[in-house]
């Protein structure tokens, strides 16, 4: 099957999940708390570096199926997946400091960011 296919199936399952992940927890837990996107962002990690890792090492998953089910399916269920496993590479591979760099710089950077579009979106609106 195509790639870009794999990928679009993967991202349609995983939005879907994602979408009733937060249903189910605005339902049971309540909105005073964004306990949805936490769900997913805690499942989500773990999932990706369970697959990653078990894939890799001693399944020997096939491209396709990495495509489907990491880039589709996880990163579409939360992107925040491929930044837990990418910070923990950094780690890893390139040392504690580079590790804390990518987790600082993406959680502050984004924050950040967050705010200024917030800001900006307000400005345009004339709202100040």
């Amino acid at each position: 099957m195509n790639r870009y296919l794999l990928i679009a199936l993967g991202a349609a399952l995983g939005a879907n999940a994602r979408y009733l992940v937060g249903v189910w927890a605005g339902n049971q837990l309540g909105a005073d708390f964004p306990y949805g996107t936490f769900i997913v962002n805690i499942v989500g990690s773990f999932v990706l570096g369970f697959l990653l890792t078990l894939g890799t090492e001693r399944l020997q998953l096939s491209p396709d199926t990495r495509l489907l089910l990491a880039v589709g399916f996880l990163g579409s269920f939360t992107t925040f997946s491929s930044y837990a496993v990418e910070s923990m590479n950094l780690w890893r591979d390139a040392g504690l400091w580079r590790g804390l760099l990518n987790i600082v710089g993406n959680n502050l950077v984004g924050l950040l960011c967050a705010v200024l579009g917030a800001m900006l979106a307000r400005w345009l609106q004339g709202g100040g």
